[in-house]
């Protein structure tokens, strides 16, 4: 709810049109460039819709996509479609017919329906778009003619009457918060959304023909929680928005006095009353969500869960870890993390499990969820990346990539376990073996869901015949760092490296093998660029998929080694860190 501005846009800029008629099918959409104008005629008389191609729209500076508008009347044409849509189906008063008369002057109402470009076609704001072609053109005529008789004192007299003009021009744009905020931020200096704004562009000393209305923003973002809170449909509150923001164009503004507010008030619900629009006027909402202790334009700073709707994806994949990442400190995934990626992926992104896990592991946390299986985000038959990269399935789940560990380095760690009595893991594609029985092998499956570990006494017996991706040593942290570390960094050489996911385990890999690598043999398998992926990690291990990917997200509680080389640093994950980084940064 805020008064109009005092800037005058820039100048007009060409417009790409995304919102089509019905009738178009829908692969033609991105072949054409439409705009549309609305026109009616005052007073009242039969006019014919007209669609015409290559308009520009004066407004922001911005690249934006025009709705659905026509020249408002009783017959009306879109795409060689047309049908009659008589006056009482209209709700317009049917008049009879009169001799004919000197004919008056008309005045013609332009109206441009636009869509910001980054709002996805949503069905719903689809819809809206065209009821507002005929909505908008109606507003403005009783909003003209309440105008003629009113004794308003504190309105701005420099529009008083329309009827000097030879035309009335007005766009009205539907956005998202990302891109009302900017605007609210660019031109008014606060940093936050709001509902709707209005932008004057009428100039009274030039004189001109055409009365140059201005421009009225509204977020249907914004708008859809109002609406929620108020308990009425979408398109009742942006029509609500509508006539808040065409009475500050006509020179009505609520911040300048009480006078000037109640003034205000009293034409918003006048002009909804007119049009038998559902809910009260916008300043009255206002007062009434105060009153109840509610918020509605509150500082919001990021996407929210069921936000998504009005944006577009910034990237076709987002690749993420699991330890650490989708899981808490729990090794579990939480309900808002869980919808988070239920909504990415509805909203057309793919999410990628890319994890130092066996492939069941991660289908058995999922599924918990219910994000496993064939509408899932991992299945058997579906692409991931597991066991730090060396185990890597492309399409329909099939295995693309396998590298395995050396055999004398494996058996170097398994004698050394058996020496020192140092707990050991050996990962051989879904299963995994063990020397001997210790609680800490057993938090594999118990603590993080991996398949329980198979005890194999002898060393001969566990290598014989079995290809071995990594293993994992497990100690205390200070075991880790101080002794375990250092000594392996020093024995591997170059047959093998060290990586770390968590404080307390030290995985013994393949040379040059990583996370990341393995992220890169599915990217090139699936034709994908690295410019196209998001990814989300917390470890040592994340290090290089990190660094792949256009947009890298480290969480907080990750490795410093991880933090550095993000591109951002998010959340915990306790924090549902994960959800975060793609409500913020995915759309």
């Amino acid at each position: 709810m805020l008064s109009r501005l005092s800037r005058t846009p820039p100048p007009p800029l060409a417009m790409a049109a995304r919102v089509l008629p019905r009738s178009f099918h829908p692969t033609a959409a991105s072949a054409m460039s439409v705009s549309t104008n609305s026109h009616v005629i005052l007073p009242p008389s039969p006019t014919v819709a007209h669609i015409s191609f290559g308009k520009s729209l004066s407004i922001i500076g911005r690249k934006f996509h025009y709705g659905l508008n026509c020249k408002e009347d009783r017959r009306w044409s879109v795409a060689g479609w047309s049908g009659k849509v008589f006056a009482s189906q209209r709700e317009y008063r049917k008049s009879r017919k009169r001799p004919l008369k000197k004919k008056e002057r008309e005045l013609e109402l332009s109206v441009n329906i636009c869509i910001e470009e980054q709002l996805p076609d949503d069905p719903e704001i689809v819809d809206i778009s065209e009821m507002l072609r005929l909505n908008v053109p109606m507003a403005m005529k009783f909003a003209f003619d309440n105008l003629k008789d009113s004794d308003y004192q504190t309105r701005d007299r420099a529009i008083n009457d329309v009827g000097c003009f030879e035309s009335v021009e007005l766009s009205v744009l539907l956005c998202n918060d990302e891109f009302i905020r900017e605007l609210n931020k660019d031109w008014r200096d606060v940093d936050s959304p709001t509902d709707v704004l209005s932008m004057s562009q009428h100039i009274p000393e030039l004189e001109l023909p055409i009365l140059m209305l201005g421009d009225i923003v509204i977020s249907v973002e914004t708008a859809a929680r109002q609406a929620e809170e108020r308990g009425h449909s979408l398109l009742d509150e942006i029509r609500i928005l509508l006539v808040h923001g065409l009475l500050h164009l006509l020179g009505f503004d609520h911040e300048i006095s009480d006078e000037a507010e109640a003034e205000m008030e009293k034409e918003e619900e006048l002009l909804l009353k007119c049009l038998g629009w559902k809910g009260k006027g916008l300043i009255q909402s206002a007062y009434d969500a105060e009153a109840a202790g509610s918020s509605l334009l509150e500082n919001i700073d990021r996407k929210k869960e069921g936000s998504l709707r009005f944006y577009r994806p910034k990237f076709s994949y987002i690749f993420c870890d699991m330890d650490g990442t989708l899981l808490n400190s729990k090794s579990q995934i939480s309900s808002a993390t869980a919808e988070a990626l239920r909504e990415a992926t509805s909203r057309g992104v793919k999410v990628v499990i890319a994890t130092g896990k066996t492939r069941p592991a991660a289908i058995t946390l999922l599924k918990s969820v219910g994000l496993a299986g064939k509408d899932g985000i991992v299945s058997e038959i579906s692409p991931g990346v597991f066991v730090q990269g060396l185990l890597v399935y492309g399409r329909q789940g099939r295995e693309i990539s396998r590298t395995n560990l050396d055999p004398v380095v494996c058996r170097e760690a398994c004698l050394y376990s058996l020496e020192h009595k140092i707990p050991l893991a050996a990962f051989s594609e879904d299963r995994i073996f063990t020397l001997f029985h210790h609680p800490l092998v057993d938090s594999l499956h118990t603590i993080y869901n991996e398949p329980k570990a198979e005890i194999i006494p002898s060393v001969e017996q566990l290598l014989t015949g079995t290809d071995i991706q990594k293993v994992i040593f497990f100690d205390t942290v200070e075991g880790v760092s101080s002794t375990l570390r250092p000594y392996w960094e020093e024995s591997l050489g170059d047959n093998a490296s060290v990586v770390q996911a968590q404080p307390d385990m030290l995985e013994i890999v393949p040379p040059g093998s990583s996370k990341g690598s393995g992220v890169k043999i599915l990217l090139d398998h699936l034709g994908v660029s690295p410019k196209e992926i998001m990814a989300i990690g917390d470890g040592e291990n994340d290090v290089e998929m990190l660094k792949l990917a256009s947009l890298g997200v480290a969480l907080s509680n990750g490795s410093e080694k991880a933090k550095a080389v993000a591109d951002v640093i998010g959340a915990s994950n306790d924090e549902n860190g994960a959800a975060d980084a793609i409500y913020r940064y995915a759309f």
